[in-house]
């Protein structure tokens, strides 16, 4: 019978997501319903159906927006030819691309502008590895893990630089980084490594309390790169973990010989799902509900430029 509990510290939502939800809330706040939103806005079930609830439309592609129309980037950036389609059909664009996301971005320019090849580490299909790989297409090689890193076939002696995705696992990226440091020496990456400061917290802080917990709850969506990055890290380190939206989605059965459940939610989750799965224990007889060595970020972005504007502009008039 779970006898206690344990929260996760950091946990939850990252500045970049903070300001992609809050992007698209004060544009409805602004220019009232319907606001465009090219993909999820983050990759959270919850957080997309709420912002529906207020009047935003989530749309695959951005030819699907109607001619002027106000239509909000997703926090994983896109490639420019989402750009010029959206100039194209003369959206009012707001680009909510989480400003790590853009720093990728800028290094994948600057690294194929001056002659390298750009290995991208990252997974395959996901938006914010395709808007990165959109930036330098034919410069761009992509690699998914060890295995494609050994694999990687290309001259001894090639220019490269490396990028990564910014919410992938940090153990396993840097057994892909050394793969690539021994088979091409000469490989450069970035001064700062591009995975996010709260993708790299939120692992630690999972790896922190693996030692007293028997079982993790990661909460977070299945299209949420970094919420699975939490459940293998939590494998990894030999404690069985699973991931879910909310907690309807709990199964009993995981529970049986457990004393002590810790709990998590990736950079997505909005807090208010960790304090839903709290009272599904509480409901359960579950009176040890604990924060595991409280942490706090203090990272914050500013609203995107093209929202800040149009806001002062609207306040300047008021």
């Amino acid at each position: 019978m779970v006898e206690r509990v344990l929260l996760a510290s950091p946990r939850g939502y990252c500045a970049g997501v903070e300001r992609a939800v809050d992007t698209v809330e004060r544009a409805l706040d602004h220019y009232g319903a319907p606001v465009y939103v090219r993909k999820q806005i983050v990759h959270n079930i919850h957080v997309v159906r709420d912002l529906e609830a207020r009047g935003a439309i989530f749309v695959e592609d951005e030819n699907e927006v109607p001619t002027g129309a106000v239509v909000v980037y997703s926090a994983h950036g896109v490639a420019p030819a989402v750009q010029e389609n959206s100039r194209r059909l003369g959206h009012d664009v707001i680009d909510a691309t989480c400003p790590l996301v853009t720093k990728v971005h800028v290094q994948a320019r600057r690294y194929a502008a001056a002659g390298h090849t750009v290995v991208l580490i990252g997974h395959a299909g996901h938006e914010e590895v395709v808007g990165t790989m959109g930036e330098a297409p034919e410069a761009t090689v992509l690699v998914q893990d060890v295995a494609e890193a050994e694999a990687l076939d290309l001259p001894a002696d090639a220019s490269l630089r490396y990028i990564t995705q910014t919410t992938l696992s940090v153990d396993e990226t840097a057994d892909i980084i050394a793969v690539l440091r021994r088979r091409f020496p000469q490989i450069v990456g970035p001064k700062k490594e591009d995975i996010c400061y709260a993708t790299s917290n939120r692992q630690w802080a999972v790896k922190e309390m693996l030692q007293e917990i028997e079982l993790l709850l990661v909460i977070g969506s299945r299209n949420s790169s970094n919420s699975n990055r939490l459940v293998d890290v939590a494998r990894a380190g030999g404690v069985p973990s699973y991931l879910i939206d909310d907690e309807t989605e709990i199964d009993e059965g995981w529970l049986e010989g457990v004393r002590t459940v810790g709990v998590t939610s990736g950079a997505s989750a909005p807090e208010r799902l960790v304090t839903r799965v709290c009272d599904w224990f509480r409901e359960r007889g579950v009176t040890r509900v604990e924060a595991f060595r409280m942490v706090d970020e203090d990272v914050t972005f500013r609203l995107p430029v093209e929202l800040r504007r149009e806001l002062e502009l609207a306040e300047a008039r008021a």
